[in-house]
């Protein structure tokens, strides 16, 4: 009892240690492609470009981030985490250093478009998704809160920091700052992260207790759900098994399904709604208000300090409530914010606009727990994999958004049908997520072979 005993407090330690060093990726991630939005004035000025043409480098970025996710978990299952979120590391030093030498819009929408792209969606959501499957059963969806929460973190540490060094002194050093803080992160990922609890000669963090008795409360009353499934630490895959073949393959599956449909149309409109549009447009939407750069990009910051709250909040609520009921809700009143973000810009923050960015902040990214929870639930072994097929959407809703919303602004001189519909969009996704069905048995996923 005694040898058990000290196991279980060591795999307990381990895990949250192993999780600290993922979280340290996932900020650098989420800093490094949150970027854009402080470069988006410089670069027009600098260089004469439209706001559409440099819209168009975000939203290639945008589309990698998340088309790369699904391909990323596979290699993760083949390779490792280690060596895929070191090599994403350095393709985001490389896309974002090589950017002082740019001369032509084409190079920006190769180096910050392309590399940085490929490079943060390596370490996106479907990495949360991963980790969180191989390390934990216990605490699963708190956990998952936490480290989608670094997310909002790295807009907190590094947009203010970003655009205190444009204003200060140039967009090429702000670029180097990225890249140099992408560097530093690579020997900590190769020192201390692990792609397995065996690899350390322990069990995921809860896995010495029945698997049965963690399921979150909301399922008690599934019909049959196996101790195996869900809620058990996910196997890798055969490292036979190709990783383009083993995520094709999971999207077939998943494609199959009106579950699949409607939580990729649902994450689309999230992406659309977050980092395609406010986190993209909201600076140069203030800044068209009077408001200084740095004031938006501060209040875009605490943006992200609230979303830290909201996003472990939400892993907390989904382990114990139907993550159906909270994507509803979230989206709802994601929503009714944006509908009155065009009233509330002005050349100095008021009560108003700190309202929203406290009620908008708390919402930001809660909805990724409970929409891991679902892929989790509906998809068993492939959850990882599909989860980054529903976050290939997201971002392909962000990008379409970015773009659009710089259009928007170069034709009419404003960006308010843009929230406008954004907002309304987001009502469509209530009522997405409220129209995915419970299951009873879960299905046994097959694995690509």
């Amino acid at each position: 009892m005694l040898e058990n005993r000290v196991k279980r407090t060591r795999s307990q330690n381990l895990a949250w240690a192993v999780a600290a060093v993922a979280l340290v990726s996932i900020v650098g991630a989420a800093g490094f492609r949150a970027t854009p939005g402080v470069l988006i004035e410089p670069l027009e000025q600098a260089f004469g470009w439209s706001r559409g043409t440099i819209s168009a480098a975000v939203s290639i970025n945008l589309v990698l981030y998340g088309l790369t996710s699904p391909f990323a978990a596979a290699l993760m299952e083949r390779f490792g985490m280690r060596r895929v979120v070191a090599g994403a590391l350095l393709l985001v030093a490389a896309g974002s250093g090589l950017t002082v030498f740019m001369t032509a819009s084409w190079q920006l929408m190769l180096l910050w478009g392309v590399l940085v792209g490929l490079g943060t969606g390596s370490m996106a959501l479907a990495f949360v998704a991963t980790f969180t499957n191989r390390w934990f059963v216990k605490h699963r969806g708190l956990v998952t809160g936490v480290l989608t929460a670094g997310g909002a973190a790295g807009q907190l540490v590094f947009l203010p920091l970003l655009a205190s060094l444009v204003q200060a002194y140039d967009w090429r050093v702000a670029a180097l700052t990225v890249a140099g803080s992408a560097l530093l992160v690579v020997p900590l990922v190769l020192w201390l992260l692990r792609d397995d609890p065996s690899d350390l000669g322990i069990t995921a963090y809860g896995a010495s207790a029945s698997d049965s008795s963690r399921q979150p409360a909301w399922t008690a009353g599934s019909r049959g759900l196996p101790t195996s499934g869900p809620d058990a630490p996910a196997a890798a895959a055969p490292a036979s098994t190709g990783a383009a073949r083993r995520a094709l393959g999971a999207l077939r599956d998943a494609a199959k399904t009106r579950t699949f449909w409607l939580l990729a149309g649902g994450f689309a409109i999230c992406g659309a709604t977050t980092n395609g549009l406010v986190g993209t447009h909201f600076i140069p939407a203030a800044h068209d208000h009077g408001m200084p750069t740095t004031t938006a990009a501060s209040l875009l910051a605490l943006v992200g300090v609230f979303d830290i709250v909201g996003t472990i909040a939400s892993g907390w609520l989904t382990d114990r409530f139907d993550p159906r009921w909270l994507l509803g809700v979230y989206y709802a009143l994601r929503g009714l914010s944006l509908m009155l973000l065009p009233e509330l810009f002005a050349a100095d923050p008021h009560p108003s606009m700190l309202v929203f960015i406290l009620f908008y902040g708390l919402d930001w990214v809660a909805t990724v727990p409970p929409t891991i929870a679902l892929c989790r639930q509906h998809f068993g072994a492939s959850a990882a994999i599909v989860f980054g097929w529903v976050f290939a959407s997201h971002q392909f809703g962000a990008a379409g958004i970015a773009l659009v919303a710089g259009l928007v602004r170069d034709s009419s001189g404003s960006y308010a049908a843009a929230f406008y519909g954004a907002g309304l969009l987001s009502l469509a996704a209530t009522a997405m997520s409220l129209a995915i069905t419970r299951p009873g048995v879960l299905r046994r996923w097959r694995l690509a072979a």
